[in-house]
């Protein structure tokens, strides 16, 4: 059995002693990359906040989709840094690591083919929320089907429309996005009115009704601006058509619209302005009326068949 000094003699120290270093010299590295990496992030968010600032974003949606963002980042490149730690910490202790590469190269290899779909996901995820296409609490409408956005990760959207039904989209499959509560939301409106009513009376009528809905000390501070009534739109059957628009602060727009038809309604009664409703007109004859049947041909004689009557005809 070997003694205490013969293994003593069988350690290398300064080799032992060199590597040691290596190694504190490795993970100093890594300390000041995370360190760096910390900084840049951070002031990374403070120029994206400050740009959307200056964009007139809205700060508490700016600020959550940007956290979000270098959330990401962050813990991308720190599984990297991690990786490329362990393998430099192996190197280091002596171990040969191009064997291990060449076996991580080969089943990544292997589930990258087998995880298209889910690369494709993460991907398209990472970009909608890095060009903020939408995010949490936005009402959307993807591939045609819409509702608030309730969950938004790199793999999935989760969507709650008004019936309460659940629509979970995998963000590769996602090919069209229509965001209804991005920077500001409108609400376009259509007036019908009677045929005997003067369209400038009515356009009159509705700006009052905005105007006092604007200075509402509970629905003012929800628009942005004052509304937009362009005018006789088109004519129907049996109505004419005014449009207008109210531009609002995002996912306001339908309970602006739902207090400014209720007093277009209150006001329309007080002033005696007609809402129409389907007519047809009857024209009633005052003679009898022609008879539109066709007259009676008169009926050929039948060809005379008895043996006598054709004796005659001969």
């Amino acid at each position: 059995m070997p003694t205490r000094e013969q293994l003593l003699e069988l350690i290398d120290f300064p080799g032992l002693l060199q590597a040691s270093l290596r190694v504190v010299v490795v993970l100093l590295l890594w300390w000041l990359l995370t360190r760096a990496l910390k900084i840049f992030l951070g002031r990374l968010g403070a120029r994206l906040l400050a740009r959307a600032e200056s964009a007139d974003e809205n700060p508490i949606e700016a600020r959550k989709r940007i956290e979000t963002l270098v959330h990401l980042l962050t813990q991308m490149i720190r599984i990297v840094l991690f990786v490329t730690l362990a393998l430099v910490l192996l190197m280091q202790l002596g171990v040969e690591v191009g064997p291990l590469v060449a076996s991580a190269g080969i089943i990544g290899l292997a589930v990258g083919f087998g995880a298209q779909s889910l690369v494709k996901d993460v991907i398209t995820g990472f970009f909608m929320v890095m060009e903020n296409q939408m995010r949490v609490g936005d009402v959307v409408t993807i591939n045609g089907t819409g509702g608030l956005v309730e969950t938004m990760t790199l793999r999935t959207v989760v969507l709650r429309d008004l019936g309460g039904v659940v629509h979970i989209f995998p963000n590769g499959s996602i090919s069209t996005v229509s965001n209804a509560t991005r920077g500001w939301s409108a609400y376009l409106f259509d007036i019908r009115i009677a045929f005997r009513e003067d369209p400038d009376l009515v356009i009159a009528a509705l700006r009052d009704v905005c105007d006092e809905l604007l200075a509402d000390p509970l629905f003012g501070p929800k628009i942005l601006a004052p509304a937009e009534i362009f005018g006789v739109d088109r004519i129907d059957d049996s109505a004419v058509i005014i449009r207008g628009r109210i531009k609002t602060h995002p996912i306001m727009q339908w309970e602006v619209g739902r207090e400014l038809l209720r007093r277009v309604k209150k006001q329309f009664a007080a002033r005696g302005i007609e809402i129409p409703f389907p007519q047809r007109g009857l024209h009633l004859a005052s003679g009898p009326l022609p008879d539109a049947r066709p007259a009676a041909r008169p009926r050929a004689a039948a060809p005379v068949t008895t043996p006598q009557a054709r004796e005659d005809a001969g």
